[in-house]
């Protein structure tokens, strides 16, 4: 590997001989290739283990020619929605728009929508139904399970339910996105791959077998603002690793997300391995001219 940028255009994916990506990784941000930016993690460890990997960076999301251009991946379409929640990108405490986001090009306001989770995921499913979407980022990880939406002022459903998408990492996702990858290039379905730790999936019959915690179901968590806090309750108890249960969160009767515990810490060799990979730590070239990535001056 060499100190390049993973390619953002079908141009740059041809000039590496590639004529299909195994993994598009989508993101609301500007691409920054440091490792204090989440995707540059994600993207570069896929890519030490042999995967081809793109970088699908802040799409149109007014149609779905920007999720086409790549053609289908191989494997899947990794989402987040950047750094920082969209909806706490776009708007003040006082609900008022912000006018200016430090991880997009000149500071630029606007490249992201709001949810952008959902709404790539459904882009994402528009331009192929069959390819499946696989969550990660902070906007994701705080939506795993039902939760109280402070902009709609009410709990909302888990974001799983609310995207369509098939799996959701939450957390630090290293260990867990090359667990899923390796599972996909095997040739496992998305829909079965129901058993790493760090992962949160849909399914109709939770496996009672696997020793578990059934939380409130989430109508009766709209009901009762304390069944939601008791819910909640359980799942801070359950945030360690080395003692965590599995979370089963009901929605009907055939209709559960289920949350694995959260993924070990990293060793020493292993965070050592990430750290080290062969990143720009820049951002890429293309947006210099626009002004830059202001997110990035404070880690420089």
């Amino acid at each position: 590997m060499q100190n390049d940028f993973l390619p953002i255009t079908p141009a740059e994916m041809r000039e590496r001989g590639w004529k299909q990506p195994d993994f598009v990784y989508v993101t609301g941000d500007a691409y920054v290739d440091h490792p204090s930016f989440g995707a540059a993690i994600i993207t570069r460890l896929l890519e030490s283990q042999g995967f081809k990997v793109v970088v699908l960076s802040q799409p149109d999301w007014h149609s779905v020619q920007d999720f086409q251009k790549f053609g289908r991946p191989k494997y899947a379409f990794l989402i987040t929605a950047g750094n920082i929640d969209s909806m706490v990108a776009h708007y003040t405490a006082a609900k008022k728009l912000r006018h200016d986001d430090a991880y997009t090009a000149g500071g630029k306001h606007g490249k992201r929508p709001d949810r952008a989770v959902n709404v790539y995921t459904r882009l994402a499913k528009e331009a192929y139904p069959d390819c499946p979407v696989i969550l990660g980022g902070l906007e994701a990880s705080l939506r795993r399970f039902a939760h109280y939406d402070y902009w709609d002022d009410k709990v909302r459903r888990s974001v799983l339910c609310d995207s369509g998408a098939d799996l959701l990492l939450y957390g630090m996702g290293e260990r867990a996105v090359i667990e899923i990858a390796n599972a996909l290039n095997d040739g496992m379905d998305a829909q079965d791959i129901t058993y790493i730790d760090g992962t949160v999936y849909k399914t109709r019959e939770p496996d009672t077998s696997v020793p578990s915690i059934m939380l409130p179901a989430f109508p009766d968590m709209q009901k009762n603002p304390r069944v939601y806090a008791e819910s909640f309750s359980v799942q801070y108890r359950n945030t360690d690793p080395f003692c965590a249960k599995r979370l089963i969160e009901p929605y009907g009767e055939h209709e559960f997300i289920v949350q694995n515990p959260p993924q070990k810490p990293l060793s020493q060799k292993e965070m050592d391995h990430v750290y080290d990979l062969p990143y720009c730590r820049t951002f890429h070239p293309s947006y210099k001219k626009l002004g830059g990535i202001p997110a990035i001056a404070e880690i420089e």
